[in-house]
C-alpha cells in the first residue's frame, strides 16, 4: 500500500497492485483496475519510487521471516 495525495491535499492509501495505469495530464491520473481513478499531486516517477520502496520493504520482511523459519 502506498500513500498518495489527492488534489484537495487529502492523503489516502492505495493498493498498488490494483493500479492499471497512470496518465500524465499534467497532474497524475491514477486509474485503477475497476475503472475508478484519482487525480494526485505526486508525479509518475514519485509514484513508481513509492511502489519500488514498498515492494523492497515487503521483500525484506519476507526474507527475514524465511531466515527465522529455517532455524
Amino acid at each position: 500500500m502506498i500513500v498518495l495525495t489527492k488534489m484537495n491535499d487529502e492523503k489516502f492509501v492505495v493498493n498498488h497492485h490494483q493500479i492499471k495505469c497512470i496518465e500524465m495530464i499534467p497532474e497524475s491520473k491514477v486509474i485503477m483496475m475497476n475503472g475508478d481513478y484519482y487525480l494526485v499531486h505526486e508525479r509518475v516517477d514519485e509514484i513508481v519510487e513509492k511502489i519500488q520502496t514498498y515492494s523492497a520493504q515487503v521483500m525484506d520482511i519476507h526474507r527475514e521471516l524465511t531466515v527465522v523459519d529455517r532455524r
